[in-house]
């Protein structure tokens, strides 16, 4: 159970959504808003 709530922790950190937007080919300046926006509203509720 602890590896699946790393596994999730891993990729729903901010860092690693910013860095797949960025590999997708999303413009820095965008990528860095949609994680902003995403950290504020989304990473902070579900608080791995």
């Amino acid at each position: 159970m602890r590896n699946i709530r790393l596994y999730f922790q891993h990729v729903f950190n901010p860092l690693h959504v910013y860095c797949r937007l960025r590999q997708i080919g999303m413009e820095t300046a965008s990528a860095q808003r949609v994680c902003f926006v995403y950290e504020r509203y989304v990473y902070r509720i579900l608080k791995f």
